[in-house]
């Protein structure tokens, strides 16, 4: 999920990073489609080693996009998102690996945001079903008119989940996929490929960013390949910089804030399900020739640098006369660790640090004035010294009640600005008044050498200008009067004085229409931070204790701690437990980060993630039961079922200060991991063999084609027919440097063997040219660490900045950049 505003603020406090994808697209001649040679060198003036591709932020937009119709059934999705993969390969055109990752079953502390997220998402659901019929309703019974409802299975995406038959059937479709393009697209002939699909644990861009680990510490590893990540996660940026590859790209769809939605109901621009009035659409054209819309635009691509964002970040962490030797690599770390403190998947952000607020900013200025009573970096090799942090935070406390009365002050103005916008779009942005006659403002252009010729000559200044202000004063009379007929008219006026009712703030009055009150309804805020106080009122509100419970707080700040090692140990090591979770809704404040240093910062050793079916259950709410076979499916729904409490029908929503229910807090129960393994054991027994299949772990895939080097060392391994359970050793000079093992497949995927289509309309590989075997990542010991630094014999890039770049970018001016690297 990333963290939100993160991109945003990154793109625009350093833009050099952000360069706009070239891209060739196939022709048509003759109605004939030409495809692009992906032979051919690269149009962005950079060729790429591997690729990359999280594909969860392909699948989502690909099988329920928002900006055009969606697809009609699981084939057409498919499709889509071969497409999609496609075009990525016109534009990166990789020229050793290809590496799909899906999402996996996830450790525990993602699966708690997975659970919010799919109760959220169900919920969601139900209300504007119920909101759209109650809609609906009304409009039909004022003699409104909408489109008939469209009568078409719903598509959950909640089935893009580990477990589910959906996601076996996508990796059935991609090996599909793989195959008819080893075979038949030049462009991927040299190419090796790794799928690694929802069976094998672990979220997609850690998977990633785990084989990357495992490669450079390998002998054979080349210190200057090019790295390209697809991915639209913000925290993908973090990641990146976690491995030190000194070329690394990401590569995104570029972000274009606001598109407008069509209403549900009506399927018109223009205002939400609520503000529908089922007015007929207006016509387009005097004929209406204009009615067929044109089709969306085609989402363009942008490549985020991060060999420049360490440049700037080069220049941002760089301090004079410090205590020890200045080391970029460590400040960078320390950098990724401080933006755990704003948000990320795990853990929810200390109270008084909001992106939208410049924290990051604020964080490095604490950073640097503390790093001097530090001696040395917070960070090691994804190791946090807690002395160091205890620092930070100290000072961090200090600036709380700064910060919370700071952000009370800028609201207020920032309702007051809307408010004032809002009055002027209702009033069409007209001047209150405008002159006519000889001083009735003209068009531009109409001057002495225009077409019309010369303005009029002004005659009896004096005697106008009277004109002027009796007309003005007339008008201000006016619209006085009728602003006063209708308060008297909706009630509002009581005697001396305006609007002394007790109603609520903001809240409207009956006979106006919310969109024209001036006040928005404000959320409930019991917290207040900005008052004196705010520290026992939230942890009342939020935890049901005292702020002098000093036991209590210590606990909760100790999880917070334990759980920022444990992330920044994710980001640089691999996952150090898969049952750790941070068991609290809310973050500690930081001024409550007491004696840190003595907390604990290590995790259980040979922890196992949960099966597919497991996390299942862990994270569906009931509504989504159907993915799942019939006696698990009873026990989300049955009042007898040992973990009912799992699974409630409806919940709160704390908004905990954000205007927006998406923005709130999901107050669900946690899932006691004990007592759900309890309740399924009971039901195990029940499981068929396809579902006992798709609740197994399973593996990587590699592929390869005929033209490839590595080809004839598998084919040989099949020929041979060693054990399934033996692990061959890869010749890392076959394989342009990858290291593993790999091991025979059962249903194997060898040269000249018919590929069935799983999607009708596809044509079969009737000469599949391809071969596919088990694949295993490098195996280190579990105390193993990866060395977080840039590798010996590693080409640092050129440096692009200038140093007009950075006095832009400090000045706030904005800077565009170039198209292309």
């Amino acid at each position: 999920m990333g963290v939100p505003a993160f991109f945003r603020w990154l793109s625009r406090k350093y833009p050099s990073i952000v360069v706009t994808c070239v891209e060739e697209k196939p022709r048509k001649v003759n109605d004939v489609t030409v495809p692009v040679d992906t032979t051919k060198p690269n149009p962005n003036d950079v060729e790429f080693d591997n690729l990359y591709l999280d594909m969860n932020g392909i699948i989502h937009p690909c099988t329920h996009p928002e900006d055009k119709p969606a697809p009609k059934n699981e084939d057409e999705m498919m499709v889509a998102i071969f497409e999609y993969i496609d075009r990525l390969i016109r534009i990166v055109r990789p020229r050793r690996l290809l590496y799909m990752a899906i999402d996996g079953v996830a450790p525990r502390a993602k699966m708690n945001q997975q659970r919010s997220r799919r109760f959220r998402a169900s919920k969601e659901s139900v209300e504007l079903a119920e909101e759209k019929e109650k809609m609906r309703e009304q409009i039909f019974s004022k003699g409104g008119y909408l489109p008939p409802a469209e009568i078409k299975e719903r598509f959950d995406h909640n089935c893009i989940t580990p477990g589910t038959e959906f996601m076996a059937n996508l990796a059935k479709c991609l090996r599909y996929y793989i195959a008819d393009r080893l075979t038949n697209d030049p462009g991927w002939e040299k190419i090796s490929v790794i799928l690694s699909d929802a069976s094998a644990p672990g979220e997609g861009e850690h998977k990633i960013m785990d084989f990357i680990r495992r490669q450079r510490a390998q002998p054979d590893h080349d210190p200057n390949t090019h790295h390209c990540l697809c991915g639209a996660d913000a925290d993908l940026i973090m990641l990146g910089l976690a491995t030190h590859e000194p070329h690394f790209t990401i590569i995104r769809e570029e972000f274009k804030p606001n598109k407008p939605r069509p209403c549900p109901l009506c399927n018109q621009l223009g205002h939400l399900v609520k503000d529908c009035e089922g007015l007929p659409r207006e016509k387009k054209g005097e004929h209406d020739q204009f009615a067929d819309d044109l089709p969306p635009a085609e989402q363009e691509f942008i490549f985020l640098r991060l060999c420049i964002l360490r440049e700037y970040l080069e220049r941002e962490l760089t301090m004079a006369s410090l205590p020890f030797e200045f080391d970029l690599e460590r400040s960078i770390d320390d950098w990724v660790f401080m933006c755990f403190f704003v948000g990320n998947d795990f853990l929810p952000h200390l109270p008084s640090l909001e992106i939208r607020e410049g924290a990051i900013d604020r964080l490095i200025t604490i950073y640097k004035s503390v790093v001097h009573r530090t001696s040395g970096y917070m960070t090691d090799n994804g190791f946090v010294n807690l002395n160091r942090v205890q620092l930070i935070m100290e000072s961090l406390g200090q600036m709380e009640d700064a910060i919370f009365k700071k952000r009370r002050t800028d609201e207020l103005d920032f309702r007051r600005r809307q408010k004032d916008r809002n009055k002027r779009q209702r009033t069409g942005d007209r001047p209150a008044f405008t002159p006519g006659g000889q001083f009735s403002p003209h068009a531009l252009g109409r001057g002495r050498d225009s077409l019309y010729g010369n303005p009029p000559a002004i005659h009896n200044p004096r005697q106008a200008a009277y004109e002027m202000r009796k007309q003005s004063m007339e008008s201000q009379n006016q619209s006085a009067a009728q602003a006063l007929r209708s308060s008297l008219r909706d009630g509002q006026l009581s005697y001396g004085s305006a609007n002394t009712s007790g109603g609520s703030l903001g809240s409207p009055s009956p006979g106006k229409r919310p969109s024209e009150n001036d006040d928005e309804p404000e959320p409930e805020d019991n917290v207040r931070l900005w008052e004196d106080g705010w520290k026992e009122r939230y942890y009342r509100n939020k935890f049901d204790v005292s702020s002098g419970d000093s036991e209590f707080k210590y606990g909760v700040v100790q999880a917070y701690v334990h759980g920022l090692c444990w992330v920044l140990r994710y980001y640089y090591q691999g996952c150090p437990s898969w049952k750790w979770f941070y068991p609290y809704h809310y973050a500690p404040f930081a001024s409550d980060f007491l004696n840190v240093e003595t907390m604990p910062s290590d995790f259980e050793k040979g922890t196992h993630p949960f099966n597919p079916l497991e996390q299942l259950m862990g994270v569906f709410p009931a509504a989504s039961g159907n993915f799942l076979p019939p006696t698990w499916r009873k026990l989300m729904s049955d009042p007898e079922s040992p973990i009912i409490d799992f699974y409630p029908v409806d919940f709160g929503i704390d908004l905990n200060g954000k205007k927006f229910a998406w923005q709130g807090v999901a107050l669900l129960p946690f899932v006691d991991e004990e007592r759900l393994r309890a309740a399924l054991e009971k039901v195990y027994p029940d499981l068929e063999p396809h579902e006992v299949l798709r609740n197994s772990i399973g593996s990587d895939m590699l592929f390869v084609g005929e033209p490839h080097p590595l080809c004839d060392f598998l084919l040989g391994l099949y020929e041979c027919g060693s054990s399934d359970d033996e692990a061959v050793e890869l010749t890392p000079k076959l394989c342009d440097g990858i290291a593993g093992t790999v091991k025979l497949d059962e249903a194997p995927m060898v040269p000249n063997k018919v590929i069935k289509t799983p999607i009708p309309g596809l044509e079969d590989i009737l000469k599949n040219k391809c071969v596919g075997i088990l694949y295993k990542d490098p195996q280190y010991p579990e105390d193993y660490v990866f060395k977080a630094a840039v590798l010996a014999g590693a080409k640092i890039p050129q440096r692009v900045l200038k140093a007009g770049n950075w006095e832009e970018q400090n000045s706030g001016k904005v800077w565009k950049p170039v198209i292309g690297f």
